[in-house]
This record gives structure tokens, C-alpha cells and sequence, in this order.
């Protein structure tokens, strides 16, 4: 794909899932900044969060409510993070919970109501503006809200990002559908991303935790913009159990196989939109590592590159810079790396073997690959069986001009 070409999906509705959205005027007077899923009775839901040791509010009162309590609704609002805010920002956390809940009616408590928040960090909530906004965005709940879902959850993202899928299994259709937003302080575990996932299988608590692990490791966990890692990183995984077709235990099983590559899928587009939606970016790129001892060494190579400001300004200018990418592969920190083994690719171009330049190469055909918007630098270590690879970006003046002004 290109940067700029990630058009928002004809989304499947997933049944048992409800979206709505209200305007709170958080940051930005009329905008839709308030979303809430409502979620099925009887449906699991399971996440990872980010690893930030300066853990914002919701992410905390997430990860205390999510194995105690079976989830009901999800609770998001943009344009401030409810980060570094203390215990006021807890106890604001928690009162929306128990607004929402109080809302619902019913037996829902606050324990079963997620809350989410993204934008900007050490502000507190305008909690009176919040709160009034609820009951609008309960009276919008639809099966159809993706898309203005999408939107409500933006922040410097330029455009709405979802993914949706179907397959058959035993004559059944099951339904995969999901939305994110990040474009800026993007790193892995995780990025300032948030990531909701739906699908109407029924599965069981421990396969649905193992689930989602493995899509962000495979997804969100191998994207990078800026090398930033958020204070609010979640991305959830909901299933529903509203399909006709039985409960899944078993990770050896068709249907959970069929089941994890679509849901992994679902997380790749969504992780890839993030990444061609990145602040100013121009580029997208993939660094690929083959060869490797394991994917752990393959990603800390593919990471060092992808993360170096050297590497991502001369993709922005489109300068065939190659010493840039063997330097960061060199600093990466694998130890007893050969350079004289390691081979690099440039698009289809061989550009080092045997230590240095290698003898095909040529400045013409290196710049013909930079000229591209969508690039693959591919790296060969000879050292083992395993690969990975990571998703980026470059890096450019609007990158600067973006975060300068984020306040503003």
C-alpha cells in the first residue's frame, strides 16, 4: 500500500456489538469526541496494554477491572488523556464508569464498564462536559457505528481506520471487525494507539487471551513512527458468542485456526493504516530480517533501523544513504554479528555483501527504490533460521510541525 491510501471500510456489522457516539467538547467545541460500545451479555473480552511505566488512569482501572468482571460496555473520549493526573485522574476514570453504568440501568455495575482515553498528557478531564455527553452517546448506539466510532477516537490521525472480515465455517458466517487510531508516538508495547476488535465467535476466556497477544505481537507490536512509546496503549479483543456455531476451547482446532487468521489480519491492516497514517509521513516502509538466531534478534535489527533518525530522514528525502542502514544495523546490539555474512536489499537492489558496497550495485538503482512511496529494505544476517519484520515510516518536517504545535 501506499501512504495516504487506506480508504475506511464497508464494515460488517458484528452482532452483539453496538457503537455511539456524543460530542464533549474535550479539546475541540462540536467535535465527536465520545464513543461507547455496548457488548452483548455473555460476551469476553480480553487486551494488552501499554508498558509504559507512567501507566495513565484508565489504562489502570482497564487492567483492575477487565479479569474481575464480565465486560458490558467501553467507554473512549479523545483529546485528553487522563495521563500523569494522579488520583484525581483515577477517581475521574472511575466516575465515568459508574456514570455510564448508572445510565444503563439494569445490573451493569461500574467494574463492567472499560474506560479509555487519548490526547494530550497531565491534563485532567473536564469531567461536567464528559459526563453530560453520556446519555447522547448511549441514545446513538447502533449495530452500523464503526465509522463515526472511528472517528470519535481520532486525535492527530488524518483519516478513520478499520478493517473488516468474514469467513464460513460449518455453513456459518462469522464476522471479524475492528477500528484504531494512532499516527504519533508510535512504538511497540504498544503504541499511542487504541485498538478495538470485535467478532461474534464464541471463545473461551484463555484462548481469547492468547488470542489477542498473539495478533498485537504480530500487528501492533511491529510498528514504529517515532520510537515513542504511550502512556495509553489498549488494544481490545471482544467475542461476543452471538454465532450459532459452538464455543471454541481448542487451539488445535479449525475453527480457532481460521479464527486467529482473521483476527491476526484484521490487526495487520489496522497496524499498517497507523503506519501509513503517520505524522507527515510521505513513505511506508517495511524492514524485513531474515536469517536470524530468533525473531527476537530479528526485530531488535529491524527496530534499530527502523527507529534510527539518520535512516528516516534520508528515506524523507528520498537519498539512497545506505551507510545510514548498515550503521543501525551495527548498533543494534547482537552479539558476534559478522558483518562480512550480512547482505541488504534495497527494494530488489543488492546493496552490501562481503562487509561493503556491493560490486552490482549502483547510485541509479538505489535511487529509483527511494523514489517510491512504499519501500522494503530487507536484511540478511546468516546467522540462524528465524525472520521477522517491522513496519515504519520516515521522518519529515511535518513530523516536527505536527508535535510543535500539538498544544495549540
Amino acid at each position: 500500500m501506499a501512504v495516504g491510501e487506506f480508504p475506511f471500510p464497508t464494515m460488517h456489522p458484528v452482532p452483539g456489538v453496538k457503537l455511539g457516539t456524543a460530542s464533549a467538547g474535550i479539546k475541540t467545541p462540536g467535535r465527536r469526541d465520545l464513543v461507547v460500545l455496548e457488548l452483548a451479555p455473555g460476551s469476553r473480552t480480553s487486551g494488552v496494554f501499554t508498558q509504559n511505566a507512567f501507566c495513565a488512569a484508565p489504562v489502570t482501572l482497564c487492567k483492575r477491572n477487565l479479569p474481575s468482571a464480565e465486560t458490558r460496555y467501553l467507554l473512549i473520549n479523545s483529546g485528553n488523556a487522563n495521563a500523569c493526573t494522579g488520583d484525581e485522574g483515577l477517581s475521574d476514570a472511575l466516575s465515568s464508569c459508574e456514570e455510564l453504568a448508572k445510565l444503563a440501568g439494569g445490573d451493569v455495575s461500574a467494574e463492567q464498564v472499560l474506560p479509555f482515553s487519548t490526547g494530550v498528557i497531565g491534563e485532567r478531564l473536564p469531567m461536567d462536559r464528559l459526563l453530560a455527553a453520556l446519555p447522547e452517546a448511549l441514545q446513538n448506539l447502533t449495530a452500523d457505528g464503526w465509522e463515526a466510532a472511528a472517528q470519535g477516537i481520532m486525535t492527530t490521525d488524518t483519516r478513520p481506520k478499520g478493517a473488516t472480515v468474514q469467513f464460513d465455517h460449518d455453513g456459518e458466517t462469522v464476522t471479524v471487525s475492528g477500528i484504531s487510531k494512532g499516527s504519533g508516538m508510535i512504538k511497540p508495547n504498544m503504541a499511542t494507539m487504541l485498538g478495538y476488535i470485535a467478532t461474534d465467535a464464541a471463545v473461551s476466556q484463555d484462548l481469547l487471551n492468547q488470542l489477542v497477544k498473539h495478533a498485537a505481537d504480530a500487528s501492533f507490536n511491529r510498528i514504529t513512527v517515532d520510537g515513542d512509546t504511550s502512556t495509553n496503549d489498549s488494544c481490545m479483543l471482544v467475542a461476543t458468542g452471538q454465532s450459532k456455531l459452538p464455543e471454541i476451547t481448542d487451539a488445535d482446532s479449525e475453527l480457532y485456526a481460521k479464527l486467529t487468521a482473521a483476527v491476526t489480519d484484521i490487526h495487520i491492516q489496522l497496524a499498517q493504516a497507523i503506519v501509513t497514517d503517520g505524522e507527515g509521513a510521505t513513505k511506508f516502509v517495511t524492514i524485513e530480517v531474515e536469517a536470524a538466531t530468533s525473531s527476537e534478534e530479528a526485530v531488535k535489527v529491524a527496530y534499530s533501523v527502523a527507529q534510527s533518525p539518520l535512516v528516516k530522514t534520508a528515506l524523507f528525502a528520498s537519498d539512497p544513504n545506505w551507510g545510514r542502514i548498515v550503521a543501525a544495523i551495527g548498533y543494534a546490539g547482537v552479539d558476534g554479528l559478522d558483518s562480512d555474512r550480512i547482505k541488504v536489499w534495497l527494494g530488489d537492489v543488492l546493496i552490501v555483501e562481503n562487509g561493503g558496497r556491493a560490486p552490482s550495485y549502483t547510485e541509479e538503482a538505489g535511487q529509483a527504490v527511494m523514489n517510491q512511496e512504499n519501500i522494503t529494505i530487507r536484511i540478511h544476517l546468516d546467522r540462524g533460521d528465524a525472520s521477522d519484520r517491522v513496519w515504519t515510516t520516515d521522518l519529515s518536517h511535518d513530523y516536527v510541525t505536527i508535535n510543535a504545535e500539538y498544544r495549540t
